[in-house]
């Protein structure tokens, strides 16, 4: 294994458990899945010992986050997968849908990135690279990949400070404004989602078919399906947050990550990567490409 992140613990007030102590210390692993998984595994270590998640943790320890050093190949998958831009550090590629992102089932883009994309030469490589944000698992489009330690952290960072700007495309279901701002909560936490009407469909069935460019603030669970569900206008084809009678079927979810805007954290570049040519979206309205 390679040493991946450090962490030391400040004064607590009181002592707290390993595994109650660790999320959302790390960069790279933020949830409470990933650090017990990653005690598990033996990749976090205490003032140089294996961590345990019923260790103590009272201030002052040392405490070390560890990655793979090699790829387990019977994970890999040979799935190939579109790649926009890719350097020694980053890589942006395009998501299929009806794929996971990442998990625990072996059919994963993550385990599929290896035979796509070239191996990083950089003392902090990954030997599988890692995805810096979610898609779910019926979007299609851009996503933002880290090569190495270095930029997963300040990828990451970027995001948690929304310096990275996300646009995508979807066809709504009925009759909506042709802009607005939805503002409402999503487990708990304000979301903020933006659309604009790109074109507008006549349909038999629907009644009317909107393409919108929809842009978020923040970056909640399933939000623009969630948002778009809430104001009466579910994304064509969501069969967990569409309304009853109107739910299309056989033909996927009508989201698409149209593109990312982002300085890079290592060469400080300015990257934009846009895929608006979606083939299912072109059937519905023809001619349309986004560019």
């Amino acid at each position: 294994m390679q040493l991946s992140e450090k962490h030391i613990v400040p004064e607590l007030n009181a002592p707290q458990r390993l595994s109650d102590y660790l999320p959302g210390v790390f960069t790279s692993i933020k949830s409470r899945k990933g650090i017990k998984k990653a005690i598990k595994k033996g990749m976090i270590k205490a003032n140089g010992e294996t961590g345990h998640t019923g260790d103590w943790i009272k201030g002052g320890e040392t405490i070390a986050l560890y990655q793979e050093s090699g790829i387990n190949e019977k994970l890999l998958v040979e799935i190939p997968i579109h790649v926009f831009f890719e350097d020694d550090y980053l890589a942006v590629v395009r998501k299929p849908a009806g794929i996971a992102v990442s998990g625990n089932k072996k059919r994963t883009l993550e385990h599929a990135l290896p035979g796509n994309l070239k191996p990083s030469p950089q003392s902090d490589a990954l030997p599988i690279p890692q995805a810096i944000h979610r898609l779910d698992y019926p979007t299609s489009g851009v996503l933002l990949i880290g090569k190495t330690v270095q930029s997963v952290i300040m990828l990451n960072k970027m995001f948690e400070n929304r310096q990275v700007n996300k646009t995508y495309l979807a066809v709504t279901i009925g009759e909506m404004p042709l802009e607005g701002t939805i503002e409402q909560e999503i487990d708990g936490k304000m979301a903020h989602t933006t659309f604009k009407t790109l074109a507008i469909a006549e349909s038999g069935r629907f009644g009317f078919l909107n393409l919108l460019e929809v842009k978020i603030t923040s970056g909640r669970r399933h939000q623009i399906r969630k948002h778009m569900l809430h104001i009466g206008n579910p994304v064509l084809g969501d069969k967990e947050y569409g309304l009853e009678g109107k739910i299309l079927n056989g033909k996927g979810l009508y989201l698409h990550a149209l593109s990312l805007k982002f300085k890079h954290p290592i060469t400080k570049n300015e990257i934009e990567i846009k895929d608006g040519k979606s083939e299912k979206f072109l059937k519905i309205f023809p001619g349309f490409y986004y560019i």
